[in-house]
C-alpha cells in the first residue's frame, strides 16, 4: 500500500515513517507538512491512502478531504489527533479511519491493514 504521510511535526513524521518501512507491504511514497503540500503529493504520487493529521496547517480538514476525493477519487484516509474531539469531525468528513496519536503503534497498523 502506496501511503502518504501528511503531519506538521517532522520528528512524528519521522516516527511514523520508522514504524511503517518495518512491513514489508506499506511503502511511504510522499510526506507533507501543510494541506498545500499534501495535495501536490497526492497528485504527483499516486498514493492509496493518506495518514493524515487533523490539525495539519491550511485549509480545514473537510475541504481538503473534498479536494482530494474530486483529484483521488479512490484514495483512502486515516486520520489522527491527539484531541479526542476531532474524532467526531473526521468521522462526519467520512475519513475511512481515525486513530488517536497517543495509541500504540499496533492500533495505526491495524487500522491501516483493516484498509488494505
Amino acid at each position: 500500500m502506496r501511503i502518504l504521510l501528511a503531519d506538521d511535526q517532522a520528528d512524528v513524521r519521522s516516527a511514523i515513517r520508522l514504524l511503517l518501512e518495518m512491513e514489508p507491504s506499506l511503502e511511504v511514497v510522499a510526506e507533507a507538512n501543510d494541506t498545500t503540500s499534501t495535495l501536490a503529493a497526492a497528485g504527483q504520487q499516486a498514493p492509496d491512502l493518506l495518514l493524515l493529521d487533523w490539525e495539519l496547517p491550511g485549509q480545514p480538514p473537510a475541504r481538503l478531504l473534498r479536494l482530494l476525493r474530486v483529484e483521488r477519487p479512490g484514495l483512502r484516509v486515516v486520520a489522527m489527533s491527539s484531541r479526542p474531539e476531532a474524532r467526531q469531525a473526521a468521522q462526519l468528513a467520512e475519513v475511512d479511519a481515525f486513530v488517536d496519536k497517543s495509541s500504540p503503534a499496533e492500533v495505526l497498523l491495524a487500522a491501516l491493514y483493516q484498509l488494505s
